[in-house]
């Protein structure tokens, strides 16, 4: 870092920052992850001097015979990680894969049948707010008032009454194990097309830990990051059939020239889930779930569907009369970085929340494991029930440091 040291030493100090808040804090937004030195790497690369609009092997400039290679190699890892019979790794983020493969599915205007985002869902699934709203009719699904499970009947009912041109399955906020097969022959039934967004689960697929999307999907959209702990970016996974125009939707279609860079560290990350080290991760990950959720329910706070089976929960603040966004404050304040989010059937607003999201990927990547959890979610009980008790949030932040001491993260990586 020598040269940013010397040209720009305002960025650098603002990297150094980063770095020890996510060093010296524990990191639990369930959509965040702590990526190797690899990944990192292949990012500042020269990769990202290089334009590549198109694909390998049809590009629209010269000098990309370097480039491809990191490109083929990424999309063929990615098809052995998830049994995919094509795959696009160009799309900058997952909102990005989503809307190529509306662009290449769908006409302004057609009916979507999609998880309601109050309920789980995503906002590129739908919302008013988002383009997939104002471009196509959305119609909205979501879980059962006493059980916060998808309700599989009425999306049924919802698919038959209006015969969506595609059902969308996959959720930002959704802890519980989603039935894709179920979801694909009610799509069949009514002559939908299905798409799954696996972004917060690709990793726990990867892995064996969730059910794969891939078999009954036409098209299966993720993001890199998540728990599938590569950079921030997107990519679809569909069937041969529709390759050609899901490649057009992402080129020309949305996007211009693709980031070689993160491609190349995406190419990394899929390596690295390749190996058997990440499948123990991934299991540790889930069962960290579990245990955190375990503990917190044991200290009197009330978990969403009673628990999780996958890397993430929602914690309904009301059981310790705060909201969410007082939830998200207090805990920073300790050290413990989480997102407040909406539950199911909330009744205050999105920007205040009843809740808030919490997950075990960036924890679990730091080595933090089971016992470490317990700990955890005795802190998390213990700041929420005394948000103004300074002598207990001194002795949580206390409690943070010791385990971020414990569990140490980029020891060798210096701005």
């Amino acid at each position: 870092m020598e040269q940013l040291r010397k040209n720009d030493p305002a960025v650098l100090e603002a990297m150094n920052l980063e770095l020890k808040r996510q060093q010296n804090n524990i990191e639990l937004i369930a959509s965040e992850n702590i990526v190797s030195e690899a990944v990192i790497e292949a990012m500042g690369s020269v990769l990202t001097n290089k334009y590549a609009e198109g694909y390998p092997g049809k590009r629209y400039y010269g000098g990309c015979e370097h480039v491809d290679i990191v490109e083929d190699i990424a999309r063929d890892r990615a098809k052995e990680l998830f049994g995919a019979e094509h795959v696009n790794v160009q799309p900058h983020s997952g909102a990005q894969a989503n809307m190529a493969v509306y662009l290449a599915a769908l006409k302004p205007g057609d009916t979507v049948l999609g998880m309601n985002l109050a309920h789980g869902g995503h906002l590129t699934h739908g919302s008013p707010v988002n383009a997939s709203g104002l471009l196509y009719n959305f119609v909205a699904y979501g879980v059962q008032e006493d059980t916060f499970l998808i309700d599989y009947d009425e999306v049924r009912k919802a698919a038959f009454k209006h015969r969506p041109r595609l059902i969308v399955a996959g959720a930002s906020a959704y802890p519980r194990t989603i039935d894709f097969e179920k979801l694909a022959s009610i799509a069949n039934d009514v002559g939908a097309l299905f798409m799954v967004d696996m972004a917060h689960i690709a990793g726990l697929v990867a892995a064996g830990l969730h059910p794969n999307p891939v078999p009954h999907a036409h098209f299966v959209t993720t993001t890199t990051h998540k728990t599938l702990r590569g950079p921030r970016g997107g990519m679809i996974l569909c069937r041969k059939a529709w390759a050609a125009a899901i490649d057009k939707a992402v080129f020309p279609g949305s996007q211009g020239g693709p980031l070689m860079h993160v491609i190349a560290s995406k190419a990394v990350a899929f390596g690295e889930a390749l190996q058997p080290s990440f499948k123990t991760y991934a299991q540790n990950v889930v069962k960290n779930a579990q245990v955190l959720a375990e503990t917190l329910i044991a200290e009197g706070l009330n978990i969403v569907s009673g628990g999780t089976d996958n890397h993430l929960m929602l914690i309904d603040t009301r059981s310790v009369n705060i909201t969410g966004k007082e939830a998200e404050h207090v805990l920073d304040s300790i050290g413990i970085t989480v997102n407040k989010n909406a539950i199911p059937f909330d009744p205050t607003s999105p920007f205040v929340t009843s809740g808030i999201r919490i997950g075990t990927p960036a924890a679990t990547s730091r080595g933090m494991n089971e016992e470490a959890m317990v700990a955890i979610g005795k802190i998390i009980a213990k700041t929420l029930k005394n948000p103004k008790d300074t002598a207990k949030l001194e002795e949580a932040r206390a409690e943070v440091t010791a385990l971020t001491d414990q569990f140490p993260l980029y020891t060798d990586l210096k701005y």
